[in-house]
């Protein structure tokens, strides 16, 4: 297996595990009032594996049509939304602040702007890898928004 495809493998892997383990599915949240239109618990696991498996992906395929200071972009571009994607189950789930999530969200989307914009000119195919990871996003802040609405205690 070559580098790029290991650590892109290990870091997607490492993000799933991680939100896995900061997203406790307790009374706290079976308790909260949600939108109608709210996905049922078991659909956020395949979908997260399947976002990061294309996360991945996309991340193989820019570094490897990356030159020079490209590379560094991407690398830069990957880690930030990497971290901007760790932070929200903790502010949500752990420290049950869904209105401090609704604010990294905007975070985390901004990450995945900025990465669809800057790749395109690397990698089309790794920006269209994305698609599906910014529009879950947007639906999940849209979900982070309505809980927060329908919830005053974090209005």
């Amino acid at each position: 297996m070559d580098t790029p495809i290991f650590a892109a493998a290990f870091a997607a892997i490492a993000l799933a595990v991680a939100g896995g383990l900061l997203t406790p599915i307790d009374a706290w949240y079976a308790n909260l009032h949600k939108p109608a239109w709210n996905p049922p618990n078991w659909a956020f696991g395949p979908a997260w594996t399947i976002i990061l498996g294309l996360w991945a992906w996309s991340a193989v395929l820019a570094w490897r049509a990356a030159a020079g200071d490209q590379r560094t972009l991407v690398l830069a571009l990957y880690g930030i939304n990497a971290v901007c994607h760790l932070l929200w189950s903790p502010l949500f789930f752990k420290l049950r602040r869904p209105d401090w999530a609704l604010i990294e969200v905007v975070f985390l989307w901004a990450s995945l702007l900025a990465l669809l914009i800057l790749l395109r000119p690397i990698s089309v195919a790794a920006t269209w890898l994305l698609v599906p990871y910014f529009v879950w996003v947007s639906f999940a802040a849209c979900l982070n928004a309505a809980i927060v609405r329908l919830n005053p205690a974090f209005a």
